[in-house]
């Protein structure tokens, strides 16, 4: 936003010049773009964020200078405009003048003017028009623009003999309804979209242009000025749908302040009397339907202190908040009383009531206050002080270094890693469920978020042309809103269960077909098959788990596998994988060889069922093995044993591992005798021989309560 300095001066008695002007409204938060020298003055070029409207005047601007340099003071002008301008002209008792139709006008004002003459506005306010980078056009025209960049309210200026019924409407737009606006462009209306219309047809858009038909010309006497609140979001749908962009859609689309509304209608009479003191109002009206909300917040100016690192007293804070136009009170129970005591209060014990002024959409939580006080006390002033305690651990870590060892372990299992696009279309290898997407697509191929990683895998096979691919792939997958387990989790299955709709699940998925060593005169070729992906399987969860995985036959088979061919890893009761042959009616639909093995790991499970691995100081003892051949029987599965011997050992156990299985001669049936190693190492010591031999006791005791024996 551009204004002289002269129009700053208006509002503030200040001895900065307009380069220091500019420095502190940029400390303010609002940052000085340049300045320039138009017609003999300095004129600043202040860039706005978009949640403060109330900075798109030069008053909003003066309450910055105000409140952040101690040494300025407010003028006549500013002190009317900030109480909103009580003198201003008696209007007669409102008429039925307009009517609202719509929600999304809070409020619409105006006032009747008639005895006009609409000739040029007098040379200073042209001078400042132009030098906020407008065109002067008309006294009434000029006088409008003039009040808006002084107040920051958008207003319009009616011919009152060119609106029909001599009354104002704002509503939707109707079905056929067209709008020629100031620009000579003719726009079609659509439903939905805010209009000021007048007893039979749209005359403006809301809050963004005026309209041809209406508009005040040299002939006009009688003037309908509006004032009003829109909603931003309407105006700015509207003003997109129409192509449209003026400085008054600028500061709709940012908020203005309600209760400014008839104010401005004040300032532009005022200044139009000094003109043409012979004009006179006629019609007043006033509605509002759906004023603000009252915002009250209390404030701790010891937090705001603690979070700022830098202190300020209650006093300060108050003397803050009342200079941004914030109203302030004590908090009963922590108040300052009128006559404070002799050293006044610690200020642990001193709180604010805050009411939020209604130009101040943006302030709805105490760390909005907390970032008033900072900005407004300086953050410059926040002192230089190391950094205090404890530091987080370094580098990748939970979750995220699980997926890393995860993905490290596939690539070492040879495996090559592929990424796909989370957005695809509808395929055969899908999982079973509903399928969610994007409501505006940008393709059919694109129309539904991936609830399965397989997909991926097969058009990547597919474009390799299906000759000795193994490849893997780890990403989130997107589940529909049927209830399952994941609609109550948490995004790691270890806080507390959250509902999800729409639950984002970790996965593991591998496909693998075809020859997977080349054949050497060391080695024959192997091709995948079942047995070949499972035992990889188990390698990958064996990486960040450190018990056995089992492999069943699944309660519920997946549509996607062969029905004889498939099966399920597990550990203990939590389902961790899918694994099989790929289904032949799929194989023929996705153009995918027979001899496809595919696997489906859930991360998530496989996460929350993982062991937590902490690093441990390399041991300089030498390692003893110890070996165990036991003899159980066939049905008690190998986890079971590998479990109990690793409970009854404990830390010593460095490793243990399943090296023969025996069936045959000496062995009763139903039995098999098991090769297990162990390998025990101590930190401060070395085994000896009788404590190594005693360790392996305990394990034999151990495993003797499932059955089994030694030979």
């Amino acid at each position: 936003m551009k204004f002289s300095y002269s129009m700053l001066r208006d509002m503030v008695e200040t001895e900065l010049s307009a380069e220091q002007i500019g420095d502190l409204l940029t400390m303010a938060g609002f940052e000085l773009e340049g300045i320039e020298e138009v017609e003999g003055e300095p004129v600043l070029d202040i860039k706005v964020v978009s949640n403060r409207g109330d900075g798109l005047s030069v008053l909003g601007l003066a309450r910055e200078v105000l409140a952040k340099d101690p040494d300025a003071r407010p003028t006549l002008l500013y002190t009317r405009s900030a109480a909103r301008f009580p003198e201003g002209p008696k209007a007669p008792t409102p008429q039925a003048l307009v009517t609202i139709e719509c929600p999304e006008c809070s409020r619409y004002a105006c006032f009747v003017v008639e005895r006009i003459s609409n000739g040029d506005a007098p040379e200073w306010v042209q001078k400042r028009i132009r030098q906020a980078g407008w065109r002067p056009i008309s006294l009434l025209v000029d006088l409008t623009n003039y009040v808006m960049l002084e107040q920051g309210q958008p207003l319009h200026a009616f011919d009152l003999g060119k609106l029909h019924g001599e009354r104002i409407v704002v509503r939707h737009a109707r079905e056929g309804e067209k709008l020629t606006t100031l620009d000579g462009v003719e726009h079609e209306l659509k439903p939905g979209q805010m209009m000021i219309c007048d007893a039979d047809h749209p005359v403006a858009a809301a809050g963004i242009m005026g309209g041809m038909e209406t508009e005040v010309s040299g002939a006009t006497t009688r003037m309908l000025l509006e004032s009003a609140h829109f909603l931003n979001t309407s105006v700015r749908r509207t003003r997109k749908q129409l192509s449209l962009s003026t400085e008054a859609s600028y500061r709709f689309e940012r908020s203005v302040d309600p209760e400014g509304v008839v104010a401005a209608l004040h300032r532009v009479l005022e200044l139009l009397v000094e003109v043409q003191p012979s004009v006179s109002v006629t019609g007043f009206a006033d509605v509002y339907p759906s004023p603000p909300n009252a915002v009250s917040l209390d404030l701790s100016v010891e937090r705001a202190s603690r979070l700022l690192g830098m202190d300020i007293s209650p006093e300060q804070a108050g003397g803050y908040l009342k200079r941004l136009g914030f109203g302030v009170e004590w908090t009963s129970g922590t108040s300052s009383p009128p006559n404070p005591p002799q050293g006044g209060l610690d200020s642990a014990s001193r709180g604010l009531s805050v009411s939020v002024p209604s130009w101040r959409p943006d302030v709805v939580r105490e760390e909005d206050l907390v970032e008033e006080l900072g900005r407004v006390h300086g953050y410059d002033k926040i002192p230089a002080v190391l950094p205090q305690g404890t530091t987080t651990q370094g580098g990748v870590f939970g979750f995220e270094a699980f997926v890393d060892r995860i993905r490290e372990e596939c690539v070492r299992l040879g495996l090559q890693q592929i990424i796909s696009h989370s957005l695809r279309d509808l395929h055969p290898l899908d999982a079973p469920g509903e399928r969610i997407g994007p409501r505006n697509p940008g393709s059919p191929e694109m129309a539904y978020l991936r609830n399965s990683l397989l997909p991926g895998l097969a058009d990547a096979a597919k474009r390799n042309g299906n000759r000795d691919i193994h490849a893997f792939e780890i990403g989130r997958v997107f589940l529909g809103s049927e209830v399952n387990d994941y609609a109550w989790s948490a995004n790691d299955g270890r806080d507390n269960p959250i509902w999800n709709p729409h639950p984002e699940v970790f996965r593991l998925a591998i496909l693998s077909q075809g020859q997977f060593y080349s054949e050497d005169w060391l080695m024959k070729p192997a091709r995948t098959d079942f047995f070949w992906l499972s035992s990889m399987l188990q390698q990958a969860c064996g990486a960040v788990r450190d018990d056995v995985v089992d492999m069943h036959e699944p309660e519920r088979p997946d549509p996607r596998l062969h029905p004889t061919r498939q099966a399920t890893l597990s550990s203990d009761h939590d389902d961790l994988a899918i694994l099989g042959q790929i289904h032949p009616d799929v194989a023929e639909a996705t153009g995918l060889p027979e001899d496809t093995f595919l696997a489906d790991v859930d991360l998530r499970q496989l996460w929350a069922a993982s062991e937590y691995y902490f690093l441990q100081p390399v041991s300089r003892q030498p390692g003893v093995r110890r070996d165990m051949a036991v003899l159980i029987d066939k049905a008690v599965p190998y986890k079971h044993l590998h479990r109990q011997i690793k409970s009854a050992i404990g830390e010593v156990l460095e490793k243990i591992w399943l090296f023969d299985v025996y069936e045959g001669q000496g062995i009763p049936e139903g039995k098999h005798s098991l090769g297990i190693a162990l390998q025990l190492r101590k930190q401060d010591s070395t085994f000896t021989d009788e404590e190594a031999n005693q360790v392996r006791e305990r394990a034999v005791k151990a495993i003797e309560a499932l059955g089994a024996t030694t030979r």
